[in-house]
């Protein structure tokens, strides 16, 4: 039970909680309710994937006359729009997300992630789709740390990890269904040519309409409740989900172990004991997070949303047929965390998460000798970067896990949002930035040379994590990061 402790000296004096809530949460076997959870929530990552690959894939029609009449120049515009606007929303959301809870957050997050997709398909001309990509921008970048922080608090501790990959893994699956979707929409003839791109993007919108009415049912996290300090609120809904998770029969659950937590309750963390916190206390796990997010984040850039402009200047692929060129990797992103994932709870992160990043950083290293030399073919590469990104995609959704754990309870979300901005600047402005002046040069060597970049920062990655990882496998999130407003 969670009991309230107010200091009876006077009335200046701080409240503290006592809660074994996290225990409770913890101690529960994965049942129907953690699956409807983890359905409701993991859309926001197939979202993402499918707004990234549909506005790539579409960048043809979008140019032309059937579409928006775009230059080059302006398409791209749009595109940064959309990445400036998922910077700013992970900042603003994610300082929200902590300061007034998970649920409203993701909530609006979602809301406005639907309106503006809704506003993609409906736009006439460059500035109306311009805003309408800031805001879905917006949604998505807010989407993440509200999302991640919610999963790591309402799921239990020993399939934490697992559970973490396989949400991050549905990106994979909106890039899946976004490369399906616009290979046919490429080859149809007709007025579905013309306006198919518009359907495209309201199928998305509506798609997040639905998973809106999903999320209602999910609570708040119990572990924020506790924090501000509405105990009641929080031991009612941490109640229902053991009856939930029992199938109503709480006292066949394993009894709770552990001692109890007190926490300083208060409305909100100032900024500047986030800063301390994340620069003081917990330097060396900040720096890890930003070694983590970045090389995941240049890599994913650098190979994976430039390779359509490689295989079209070294293999004259088409427009129309780019899609089934990057399926492959979709769906080996997809099936490498739901294949590898139960292996960070059993064998630990750190070996883990060191052998993945250690272990694309090799493989890419092997795939731009024969690429350099220019002796294997669009579909040796294709499966070499296939088998990559079945490991890759491991080690990325790894790098938002490991933020989401080892940051305390008051500035998760913040943590989340922080180093995903910065991995979404470092990937999503300087890899394609880069390579596309490397892929400009029409030299197979100098493509080979970003990528050989992107393989050293995934091995700097797999060496700071073998360093100074934390092995939060099995445990607590309370264990693994102390609140700050812990007494």
């Amino acid at each position: 039970m969670a009991e309230a402790a107010q200091d009876q000296q006077n009335s200046g004096q701080e409240k503290t909680v006592e809660t074994d809530l996290p225990h409770r949460l913890d101690r529960l076997p994965w049942s129907r309710w953690h699956v409807r959870i983890l359905v409701a929530l993991s859309t926001s990552w197939l979202l993402d994937g499918l707004q990234v690959t549909l506005a790539g894939s579409l960048s043809g029609i979008l140019q032309s006359k059937q579409g928006l009449g775009l230059s080059e120049s302006q398409f791209t515009f749009t595109a940064t729009t959309y990445l400036i606007g998922a910077v700013v929303g992970a900042l603003f959301f994610g300082i929200l997300t902590d300061r007034f809870g998970r649920r409203k957050l993701f909530l609006i997050t979602l809301a406005t992630y639907s309106i503006a997709t809704l506003g993609s398909a409906l736009s006439h001309g460059l500035v109306s789709f311009a805003i309408s990509r800031f805001f879905v921008g917006l949604g998505v970048g807010g989407e993440y740390a509200a999302i991640n922080s919610a999963v790591d608090e309402l799921i239990p501790g020993k399939v934490r990890g697992t559970v973490d990959l396989i949400v991050n893994a549905n990106f994979w699956v909106g890039a899946t269904l976004g490369s399906l979707a616009t290979y046919g929409l490429l080859h149809a003839g007709g007025d579905m040519r013309t306006v198919g791109w518009r359907w495209a993007f309201g199928i998305g919108a509506v798609l997040g309409g639905g998973v809106l009415l999903l999320r209602l049912g999910v609570p708040e996290s119990p572990r924020w409740l506790m924090l501000r300090g509405r105990e009641d609120e929080a031991n009612k809904i941490t109640t229902e989900i053991e009856a939930k998770a029992s199938k109503g029969n709480p006292d066949s659950l394993p009894p709770v172990e552990g001692d109890k937590l007190k926490l300083a309750v208060s409305d909100h963390t100032p900024i500047r004991e986030i800063l301390k916190n994340m620069g003081g206390e917990n330097r060396m796990r900040s720096v890890l997070s930003l070694v983590l997010m970045g090389a995941q984040a240049f890599f994913f850039n650098a190979v994976f949303f430039t390779y359509g402009l490689v295989v079209k200047r070294f293999y004259h692929i088409s427009d129309n047929d780019l899609p089934l060129h990057l399926l492959p990797f979709a769906l080996g992103s997809f099936f490498g965390p739901i294949v590898l994932g139960k292996l960070f709870d059993k064998i630990g992160r750190k070996p883990m998460i060191t052998a993945t990043y250690a272990l694309t950083g090799l493989l890419l290293i092997g795939t731009l000798v024969p690429f350099g030399m220019g002796v294997i073919g669009p579909r040796g590469l294709g499966i070499l970067f296939t088998i990559i990104f079945f490991v890759a995609s491991s080690a990325s959704s790894a790098a938002y896990l490991t933020v989401s754990e080892i940051f305390p309870l008051e500035i998760r979300a913040f943590a989340i949002a922080l180093f995903y901005a910065i991995g979404t600047l470092l990937g999503g402005v300087g890899a394609p930035l880069l390579f596309g002046v490397l892929i400009k040069t029409g030299s197979h060597w100098a493509v080979a040379s970003g990528y050989a970049l992107g393989a050293l920062l995934m091995l700097l990655g797999a060496g700071f994590e073998a360093k100074w990882g934390v092995e939060a496998a099995g445990q607590s999130l309370e264990n693994v990061s102390k609140p700050m407003s812990s007494r």
